[in-house]
């Protein structure tokens, strides 16, 4: 895990700002850090945060400072929370969570809607936008709502076998489904490393 002082120690390692433009959009504004380590056959956007881009997290254990990300990395797939090495790039444009990809490429998060009395739902990252509902940040926060299903929590996420990412319906840390642990996600913009010093 990223200690404080590392992260506190690497705001001094800002790089220059990036230079691919961010989709006009109400996102929260990001510096750029430059970050070391890590790799991936997939083509992502580079180990530099890139500008208008944050990283996301988790903030509770036992998933603490676990990053949001696909699998496969960098390609349609499952919605995950894991090392921070692999990290994703994110922002919510319109109501869209939008993760960007090589090549100035963008994956949205899609909600998967149940017909049945579900507790949580799945996310997943495809090259179409996201259907069912919204996505918003609320402070750091990263939150998603519908009009058609009332959320006791719209923070609430559940992290669940093989570390895939849910939206929970339910009460945050009351009757979790068996097999998951609650989480909240939230932004990161800088201060963050890919090396050994987690």
């Amino acid at each position: 895990m990223l200690s404080l002082f590392t992260l506190v120690a690497l705001l001094s390692a800002t790089a220059a700002a990036a230079t691919r433009s961010a989709p006009s959009s109400t996102s929260k504004a990001a510096a750029s850090a430059t970050l070391s380590g890590g790799s991936s056959t997939a083509s992502g956007p580079g180990t530099t945060l890139q500008s208008g881009y944050l990283w996301i997290r988790a903030v509770e254990a036992p998933n603490f400072h676990k990053y949001l990300q696909t699998k496969p990395e960098y390609s349609p797939g499952t919605a995950i929370l894991d090392s921070y090495t692999t990290a994703g790039q994110f922002q919510i444009v319109s109501g869209q969570l939008v993760q960007l990809i090589g090549g100035g490429g963008l994956l949205y998060a899609n909600v998967v809607q149940n017909t049945t009395a579900a507790v949580k739902l799945a996310v997943t990252f495809n090259t179409t936008k996201n259907a069912f509902g919204t996505f918003a940040f609320s402070g750091d926060a990263v939150q998603w709502s519908t009009p058609n299903i009332q959320r006791p929590n719209l923070s609430a996420w559940l992290v669940c076998a093989n570390q895939q990412l849910f939206i929970n319906l339910g009460p945050y840390a009351y009757m979790t489904p068996a097999g998951c642990v609650d989480e909240t996600v939230s932004t990161l913009s800088i201060v963050m490393r890919r090396d050994n010093t987690n």
